[in-house]
């Protein structure tokens, strides 16, 4: 593959006590919160001790919705798509007036994206992007190098979360691409903007055996790499099905 520099990264350093680097070198592909009279003095000290547990629970309660695992920031990468696209709906493996689909394997993604205290966030915008099965991303900067465009992959989507802060995504898996040190398992990349709130991020799939040699992934924290991976869901229709909640900032 070609050698592009990538942009300046818009989500910082990540949650994970790592900043990505922004240089992305692409290789050859051999690439979201439950009797006797009392005495009176013992009624009063009972009344203390049940009121003090339960301010003390209720601050737990508190410290316990506050704990979510934020998902952690990550690069856009250098492959953002720069040219206008016809279709951004949440179908990727499908353009309008196409007899085929996309190649590769589908999958369906159910997304929920939360605040830091677990509260779903309705209207937040998302774009997604990724590569498509061959680990081609529709960019100038990505050339036949990595292998051929797919006519009939859309590769991009443009969305908003529901009043529950829920959407669905159904795409083909992306492909790996690169090689060594610079090795890039499946993932995709998403922008989430919330009011008030923005996260640049990627996501990765659950048991790819190439996910511990990620030169992002591996340099995550443990806590980052479980909040930035999405979990397997029993399939549907046969296709794959993968769920994942996104903790926003602030």
């Amino acid at each position: 593959m070609s050698d592009p520099q990538a942009p300046a990264d818009p989500a910082g350093s990540d949650a994970g006590g790592f900043r990505a680097p922004t240089i992305f070198v692409r290789h050859a592909r051999d690439a979201t919160p439950f009797g006797p009279r009392p005495d009176p003095g013992r009624r009063r000290l009972l009344g203390l001790g049940l009121l003090a547990g339960g301010c003390a629970l209720s601050r737990v309660g508190v410290a316990t919705a506050a704990v979510l695992q934020p998902t952690p920031a990550l690069t856009a990468g250098p492959f953002y798509p720069r040219t206008h696209l016809p279709e951004v709906d949440a179908d990727l493996g499908q353009l309008d007036g196409h007899a085929r689909r996309a190649l590769g394997e589908p999958f369906v993604l159910d997304l929920l994206v939360l605040d830091a205290r677990g509260r779903p966030l309705p209207a937040v915008a998302v774009e997604l992007w990724q590569a498509n099965a061959g680990g081609r991303y529709a960019h100038p900067a990505d050339t036949d190098a990595s292998g051929p465009l797919d006519p009939d992959f859309q590769g991009y989507a443009r969305l908003v979360t529901d009043a529950e802060g829920r959407l669905r995504v159904r795409s083909v898996l992306p492909g790996a691409y690169g090689d060594g040190g610079f090795r890039r398992t499946p993932h995709l990349h998403l922008i989430f903007r919330g009011t008030g709130t923005q996260l640049t991020t990627q996501m990765f799939f659950p048991d790819q055996p190439l996910n511990a040699g990620d030169f992002i992934y591996r340099r995550l924290s443990p806590a980052a790499q479980r909040a930035a991976t999405a979990r397997a869901l029993p399939a549907g229709d046969g296709v794959r099905g993968f769920g994942w909640d996104v903790v926003l900032p602030g």
